[in-house]
């Protein structure tokens, strides 16, 4: 298990701009595999941090973890095998807080990058999937671009429209991920990179000390910028129904 503290910056496009940067906890892990876990983290259950695997995978709160992973990039062309190994990027719950803009879910072969699913949450209890790749499943390097149609209401402050554009480049020792939403002259750049390292006891203490709350701290801060916003003038959109398929690209 690797603990990625990443730096993640979003900047708001058009004409009412708006940008901020935090440093943010994530995690990197096989949840299929047998792994030793510090005594700080729990699966399934209650510690400073964890993970649920109902968290991911399908219905919100209701999740089937790798299996439901499986059956979409199945689905797309790219079946389970001997040599992909299913990695899933990100927040684990505090305290038994949960709340994840979005987690990436991350099939590998080797050192290559194969596919992801960008599992996108709202603040309104929905959630909406994208699966990346490239024709053929061929490896997917740093100057990839991958297109996906916003179909999925994020930001009250945003319209469902336009498209995203994925970059992911992933190394042994770091990642870095950016995500361009393009409407227009509107849109946004969002970007989160950061480093490797075990993932420790003594790592989670120190992570809960200068950032405490995770995931409640995640929270407080997607309230406060929308505050900001608002306070900038920025239009409230209604809250749309979800796209009634679960993923898409």
């Amino acid at each position: 298990m690797l603990h990625l503290p990443t730096d993640v910056g979003h900047a708001r496009r058009g004409p009412l701009q708006h940008r901020f940067r935090y440093h943010v906890d994530y995690l990197l892990f096989a949840p299929e595999a047998t792994l030793k876990r510090p005594r700080l983290f729990g699966r399934n259950r209650l510690n400073l941090f964890s993970f649920y695997d109902a968290d991911h995978g399908g219905a919100r709160g209701n999740g089937s973890g790798a299996d439901w992973a499986w059956d979409q990039f199945a689905a797309a062309g790219l079946p389970k095998r001997a040599g992909l190994v299913m990695a899933l990027l990100t927040q684990p719950r505090f305290l038994g807080y949960w709340f994840n803009p979005v987690s990436f879910w991350m099939v590998i072969e080797g050192d290559t990058l194969r596919a992801v699913i960008a599992e996108v949450n709202n603040t309104f209890g929905q959630r909406h999937s994208y699966i990346c790749h490239r024709p053929a499943f061929a490896p997917i390097a740093a100057r990839d671009q991958i297109a996906a149609q916003k179909v999925f209401h994020v930001s009250p402050f945003q319209d469902v429209r336009g498209a995203y554009f994925f970059n992911f480049s992933l190394h042994p020792d770091r990642l870095a991920i950016r995500i361009q939403q393009i409407d227009g002259e509107n849109g946004l750049d969002a970007a989160m990179t950061g480093r490797f390292r075990p993932l420790t006891s003594r790592g989670i203490a120190a992570a809960a000390a200068r950032r405490p709350g995770g995931a409640l701290r995640v929270s407080v801060l997607i309230i406060w910028q929308a505050l900001k916003l608002r306070l900038k003038g920025a239009a409230w959109r209604n809250l749309p129904p979800p796209p009634s398929n679960e993923i898409s690209k």
